[in-house]
């Protein structure tokens, strides 16, 4: 299955928000509680509450950030 290249913004956004959403929240809850019975599953809750707003940030900061990086490199 292939998906056409106009998603591919959308797609960007959505995979690395998941990505670094699940990351991060790991690393915050193992620092600030420690891995316990219960982790998989607040770790789970955590990454379903705060994936939409990293989506949307991703989705609204990528394009800026591409623009810059393409003027600050050659």
């Amino acid at each position: 299955m292939r998906i056409p290249v106009r998603y591919a913004p959308i797609l960007f956004s959505a995979l690395l928000s998941a990505i670094m959403v699940c990351i991060v929240s790991a690393f915050v809850l193992v620092i600030s509680q420690g891995i316990h019975s219960g982790f998989a599953t607040q770790w789970v809750k955590s990454c379903m509450t705060t994936w939409p707003i990293a989506f949307a940030a991703v989705a609204i900061v990528a394009p800026l950030v591409k623009r810059i990086v393409g003027r600050i490199t050659a």
